[in-house]
């Protein structure tokens, strides 16, 4: 039998990250964050979350240099830590550096991807407002990366925090260096002059209140979705914004699921440890759903790919891409999986850091 992803077209379009994408910048946290990376990598048998190491929010003025030095000794060490042990888990570490028109930002490059490229899964570059942006922000990385001694292009993540940069969200997508882009909510927020309330920077737990909140400010509403289409037409990963309300694990878990079911987002930021099952759970599909895609996919298998009719429908090669992906995103998010879709997945590696 021939397996989906070589025979379904179009099926491998989307790059695969995990779902979750874990930011913290002190460093006690970051050393707690890798640490957990690894033990739920052990606990579900593949690395479910991204553990981003931040520089922007997370280096204290005039203090950019040591902390960049900091981000690029843990890349280091999380990456030894990989080799020193009999895993095919690879661990999956990224770095957000300052905004390409930072003093620190040529600084943040040439220490963290210059002294530890090898490590990164990707980098985050954060307040994008132009495909000119991404340009600049190429030249620099791949300087550093060379020195270093990385030959695979480092994929690089951006964050679109403004109007201007939303009206240029296709574009910057395009790009083919970007992977991933992210909403940054607060600053979009805070860029209207006051023009939208601060309500449109959280969530409602009571939507019967009617009151503005992230998911139903027009302005908000329409930025998130002209992201998530932009990511979709050019076969990137769009990412949603945070949730700061990490205490209320249902309410982040509603908000995820909004997110992914409403908005197309397939990827979400967590700023909390405490965020990341909720965001798993949240993206992961139904119990009945990947029984129902384990189903098709064997009985289309069984069929070489030709048409079949299960449960008094057809199915072709659209829908066996849709239960395919399915499946895959099962995976991803650490799901159990009928014992028949193994065959799937014996030789699965997530996207690797080099």
């Amino acid at each position: 039998m021939q397996h989906p992803r070589d025979i379904l077209h179009g099926a491998q379009a989307v790059t695969l990250l995990p779902v979750c994408d874990h930011y913290c910048g002190v460093e006690a946290l970051m050393i707690k964050s890798l640490a957990l990376q690894a033990e739920m990598s052990a606990e579900f048998g593949s690395c479910v979350f991204d553990v981003t190491l931040d520089c922007e929010d997370g280096a204290a003025t005039g203090d950019e240099k040591n902390h960049a030095n900091l981000v690029a000794a843990l890349v280091n060490q999380a990456l030894s830590a990989t080799k020193n042990i009999v895993s095919d888990k690879l661990q999956r570490v990224a770095a957000r550096v300052h905004p390409v028109g930072h003093p620190a930002f040529e600084q943040d490059v040439d220490i963290i991807v210059g002294g530890a490229a090898a490590g990164l899964c990707h980098l985050m570059i954060p307040k994008v407002e132009t495909r000119a942006d991404v340009d600049r922000a190429v030249q620099r990385v791949d300087q550093a990366a060379a020195q270093s001694g990385r030959t695979v292009p480092l994929p690089l993540h951006v964050l679109l925090e403004s109007p201007a940069a939303v009206q240029h969200a296709f574009e910057i997508a395009a790009h083919p260096r970007v992977q991933s882009l992210s909403f940054g909510l607060m600053d979009f927020v805070s860029s209207h002059g006051g023009a939208i309330p601060a309500s449109a920077m959280g969530v409602d737990a009571d939507p019967g209140r009617h009151s503005l909140d992230q998911f139903t400010h027009p302005l908000v509403r329409r930025a998130k979705l002209e992201i998530s289409a932009a990511c979709h037409a050019h076969g990137k990963v769009p990412s949603h914004c945070v949730v700061t309300e990490f205490k209320d694990g249902a309410l982040l878990q509603s908000a995820a699921r909004q997110a992914a079911r409403a908005f197309g987002f397939t990827r979400m930021w967590s700023i909390h440890p405490a965020q990341i099952r909720p965001i798993l759970q949240a993206f992961a599909p139904e119990a009945q759903e990947i029984e129902l895609a384990a189903n098709i996919m064997q009985a289309g298998g069984q069929a070489d790919w030709a048409p079949i009719s299960y449960g008094g429908k057809l199915h072709d090669r659209a829908s066996y891409r849709y239960f395919w992906q399915v499946l895959q995103r099962a995976h991803q998010t650490g799901c159990r999986l009928p014992a028949a879709t193994d065959v799937y997945f014996s030789d699965f590696v997530s996207t690797p850091c080099h």
